[in-house]
């Protein structure tokens, strides 16, 4: 019998699930390897983060999903090098995978713009750990001012600073001020949970700066009702355990929370030279990554500037389209055929802000308030992998939206547990 092409494919995220899925029927062996044991839907992790929703409700074993796939394996591990030359990954050290075909769907991290000092006291959100360490810090913060007898301290745990007016940062104040605001009213003795402050800190002019200004402007307005401080054109200059300097005034903050910024997987430097400042490969027209033959790079690692002359946003609908694209090359190589180029459709953009409050882009359509959160709600639980995550979530939802109510406020002791 003859061998069948081995197909590796790196991260098991939006890309690496794409790719897999569609090489089912394709007469190759496929082996995915992630440090992680689950697929994370990553737009909802800020709920996880917030005590919206549950770890297991935005998360789903890799090896369920896959698991119609007989040709198929999955490798719970650690990348630490590709060797090109030999066509081999190598996982944790010592273990060789062998491939003819490789997709690298690997991801991004934190980028702290030079200061990954500032990691230990501003964390991210990337990942469910993450998510849980956040919620537990969140929580605290009210906890630990309940018991505070000093008002300064006080004032210090109930200000709450987000760095980074992207999609991300926005969705987190709003959350948070949803807590402090409505969650938590009415469950303190020593505090008002409504008089916390919520800082969104915005470097560039404008957060959400990929949205129209129109909408910005009605994000910018529902932040500010939910009692969040907008800051715009001010760059972070020092994070410290308890304060923050923006621009020259120094502010002291118990909670910080990082979404300024990415950076690719570190593994993409096992495919330059040439990589961008962020440390993504600049893929070819296909998604091949130059003078590595058989190797295709796809999502947040991925630079891809041929269709408008500027990378695609790392988000999750490039990270599909390229995967399941790369796929369809690798399927076209095994049959002797051509590569083809990859063009991406952009579906629209979209965020929420709060209760019952989101802005989305279709382009042709744009829509901010109750019914861009319609449209927000249905396209995440659409998207979720399983009809009980959908089921789960929308149960919550719709008892948030009711009661005001946030559900999974739980302090784990370990912030990974």
């Amino acid at each position: 019998m003859a061998r069948l092409p081995q197909v590796v494919i790196i991260g098991g995220g939006f890309g690496g699930l794409a790719a897999a899925r569609q090489l089912k029927r394709v007469a190759c062996e496929v082996t995915i390897i992630d440090r992680h044991n689950h697929h994370v839907f990553q737009p909802l992790l800020y709920q996880v983060a917030t005590a919206g929703l549950s770890p297991g409700d935005i998360a789903s074993p890799i090896r369920w999903i896959l698991r119609k796939q007989p040709q198929l394996r999955v490798l719970l591990g650690t990348v630490e090098r590709i060797d090109t030359a030999a066509r081999q990954v190598w996982m944790d050290g010592h273990d060789a995978v062998p491939y003819d075909f490789l997709i690298v769907a690997a991801g991004a991290t934190h980028s702290y713009f030079g200061h990954d000092e500032w990691s230990a006291v501003a964390p991210g959100l990337k990942t469910l750990d993450d998510a849980l360490a956040i919620r537990r810090r969140l929580l605290l913060a009210f906890e630990e001012a309940e018991r505070e007898h000093d008002p300064a301290r006080q004032r210090t745990l109930l200000t709450f600073v987000v760095i980074g007016g992207g999609p991300t940062g926005v969705e987190l104040a709003g959350a948070l001020a949803e807590i402090a605001r409505q969650a938590l009213r009415s469950e303190f003795d020593a505090i008002d949970p409504a008089s916390a402050r919520i800082l969104l800190v915005e470097a560039g002019p404008s957060i959400l700066p990929a949205f129209p200004e129109g909408l910005r402007a009605s994000a910018r307005r529902a932040l500010r009702r939910l009692g969040v401080e907008v800051r715009e054109g001010l760059a972070v200059s020092q994070v410290e355990d308890g304060a923050v300097a923006i621009g020259d005034e120094r502010i002291e903050a118990h909670t910080v929370l990082w979404a300024a910024g990415v950076s690719a997987a570190p593994i993409g430097r096992d495919l330059g030279p040439g990589l961008d400042r962020a440390g993504r490969v600049p893929v070819a027209a296909d998604l091949t990554a130059p003078g590595h033959a058989g190797v295709f790079v796809v999502g947040d690692l991925a630079s891809f500037s041929h269709q408008t002359g500027q990378p695609l946003p790392g988000v999750a609908q490039v990270a599909k389209q390229q995967g399941t694209h790369a796929a369809r090359n690798v399927a076209r190589l095994i049959r002797g055929e051509s590569t083809r180029p990859f063009r991406y459709f952009d579906p629209g953009n979209m965020a929420t802000i709060g209760r019952a409050n989101a802005i989305a882009d279709f382009g042709f359509l744009r829509v901010s308030g109750f019914m861009g959160w319609l449209m927000w709600l249905f396209v995440h639980i659409l998207f979720l992998i399983g009809f009980r995550s959908r089921l789960s979530v929308l149960l919550q939802w719709a008892a948030a939206y009711l009661t005001y109510q946030r559900s999974v406020r739980l302090i784990t002791r370990n912030p990974g547990s």
